[in-house]
């Protein structure tokens, strides 16, 4: 066995001076600004569709980034609603949904670079499509069919986690990996590298998460810890969780916290890709809260009407992320008939697609349950599956 001096652990690197940002001051733009009184939520598109600006995340959208916002979100809407409708008709076992968080998915998503990783929850279906993951991939894995058939080295993205905040840890340890590797800080775009972690505001109060931050603060790990606040833990509210704004955590721990408008995609797109970029540049982790509204249940087994208000749910609904851009592009002309419907049409065939391939996921062989487990396969599992092979051939000898 060895000695703790024969392995040193790895030096940590030195966390650099908080004016060292892009940019502007980065004390400015993170953390202690908004906590003494500053402007708290990062807004770019207002709930009515206008156009606002903001020092210090600030972009220019052309066109066609607009219309590919509306394009991913009205996709990703339509994922959401027909893995719901085949939940109810027994097609799935269970679905979380995400109505209503379309913008902080679709603009976190497309604020990604290709060799960033991502390690999401259970939820993060838009950022999945932004990957270019196939959605039915999504579906075999709520269908119960298989656990997650993708591979997570050809999209940079993770497998789906159950486990509430676990992923957190993973993403510090693999950015902890990337940064030893050297691709962070080299000044090459196509090589420098950042992970994000997603989680909900539920997840917060695991202590996996404050864990996550301690390790990610003390070695100055290049992630991004992105918190959708949805608002609900399940049934638990947002004021039951936490007695200050999620984001403003972050500054105990020694890195900057942002709160950004999680319904407008624009602001989420323009807050994700400065705060990637820092991890990137060897800044170090930030925590982006996305303030949002959950529209839909926590899943299909939830009933939100047991706890919440529908007053809360109609008020939410009037700044509805997809409608908020459509508003932007129709008074700027940016987008006209045709375009609508060639996006509708995609969608109906998108949704034809799911409804069709979900219902034609050949069902797992039952042995396969097996397989891949173990490297060498422990004797009391050896039993068990022996055993189930002769529960399953009885049933070949009783039709013989």
């Amino acid at each position: 066995m060895s000695s703790d001096h024969e392995n040193p652990p790895p030096a940590r690197p030195a966390r650099p001076a908080a004016t060292d940002s892009f940019g502007p001051d980065l004390v400015d733009v993170f953390g202690p600004s908004q906590a003494d009184g500053g402007p708290e939520l990062i807004q770019l598109l207002t709930p009515e569709g206008e156009r606002v600006h903001h020092p210090d995340f600030d972009l220019d959208f052309s066109a066609d980034d607009l219309r590919g916002f509306y394009r991913d979100m009205v996709l990703t809407r339509r994922i959401d609603t027909e893995a719901t409708a085949l939940q109810r008709h027994g097609e799935l076992g269970i679905w979380a949904q995400l109505l209503g968080q379309e913008a902080a998915q679709i603009g976190a998503g497309r604020a990604l670079r290709p060799q960033d990783y991502v390690f999401p929850t259970y939820r993060e279906h838009g950022v999945a499509w932004c990957r270019g993951l196939d959605p039915l991939k999504l579906l075999g894995l709520f269908r119960g069919v298989d656990h997650g058939s993708w591979d997570p080295a050809e999209v940079n993205f993770g497998q789906y986690t159950i486990v509430i905040g676990a992923q957190t840890l993973h993403a510090t340890g693999y950015a902890m990996g990337v940064q030893r590797d050297g691709d962070v800080g080299t000044g090459d775009p196509e090589r420098d590298a950042a992970v994000v972690a997603h989680f909900g505001d539920g997840a917060s109060s695991q202590g996996d998460v404050n864990e996550a931050f301690i390790f990610a603060a003390s070695y100055n790990a290049p992630v991004v810890f992105f918190c959708q606040n949805n608002q609900w833990a399940i049934s638990e509210p947002i004021e039951r969780q936490s007695r200050i704004p999620l984001y403003q955590r972050a500054l105990g721990f020694g890195f900057p916290g942002v709160r950004v408008d999680g319904n407008d995609v624009l602001a989420t797109y323009a807050v994700t890709q400065a705060a990637l970029q820092r991890a990137r540049d060897g800044q170090g982790p930030t925590l982006v809260e996305a303030y949002t509204y959950r529209m839909g249940a926590h899943t299909t087994t939830d009933d939100p009407t047991r706890y919440r208000l529908s007053d809360d749910v109609e008020r939410w609904k009037l700044k509805d992320p997809i409608a908020r851009v459509k508003v932007w592009l129709d008074r700027n002309g940016l987008a006209d008939k045709d375009f609508y419907e060639t996006v509708a049409a995609e969608a109906d065939d998108l949704g034809h697609t799911l409804r069709e391939g979900c219902k034609a996921m050949p069902d797992p062989e039952p042995m396969s349950m097996f397989d891949h487990v173990y490297a060498d396969m422990p004797p009391e599992l050896i039993a068990q599956r022996d055993g189930f092979a002769e529960y399953l051939a009885s049933f070949e000898e009783a039709r013989a």
